[in-house]
């Protein structure tokens, strides 16, 4: 199986992989190379989000996509909560290549819809239906979730950002070595 390396020019999405820096929850770079790869049946489903995107004015950023499963220990050592971070002896989707976090941003000038929190946010604010977020922020959740959904991803309820295929349980953990290219390393 080959994972499918997603492209700003291909997709017509903005990839910032936050993992490839030290701006995420663990305060420090994950991936030594931003790679932004998912597994077809994903990259099929991410397409199709893409398509419903556009006639609303949105186009889709990009946090995380596949997360190989080194990079999986790497983040459950430094932030060990099963609320959020998988176990990686029991599999994230991030590692089988089928799930992704993202936000909504404006196709005219590329800003991102206010979600009321960040990105790798771990706080009840962070839920789907939180109510401590303002009306706007909820109907820009909404939206995204509209849009997933209708694509073909399920959601998790802590983290208005990720979204993963239903079937997730039935694709292989993958590692770095799975990649087309690695994540984990620069090559010598």
């Amino acid at each position: 199986m080959t994972l499918v390396a997603i492209t700003q020019e291909e997709f017509d999405v903005e990839i910032t992989l936050a993992y490839a820096t030290a701006e995420n929850i663990s305060g420090a770079a994950i991936y030594a190379q931003a790679h932004c790869f998912l597994h077809p049946d994903a990259a099929r489903h991410l397409r199709q989000a893409v398509e419903l995107a556009k006639p609303l004015g949105y186009r889709l950023k990009i946090f995380d996509a596949f997360r190989p499963r080194e990079a999986q220990e790497r983040l459950w050592s430094k932030f060990p909560d099963p609320a959020f971070v998988a176990d990686p002896r029991i599999g994230s989707p991030h590692a089988r290549g089928v799930a992704i976090d993202l936000t909504l941003i404006r196709r005219d000038d590329a800003t991102e819809l206010d979600m009321g929190t960040g990105f790798d946010d771990f706080t009840p604010h962070s839920r789907h239906g939180a109510q401590s977020i303002s009306v706007e922020q909820q109907q820009n959740r909404i939206t995204l979730l509209g849009l997933m959904t209708a694509a073909g991803w399920d959601w998790y309820e802590d983290e208005w950002w990720h979204y993963h295929l239903f079937d997730r349980e039935n694709y292989p953990l993958l590692h770095d070595r799975d990649a087309p290219q690695p994540m984990m390393s620069i090559p010598g």
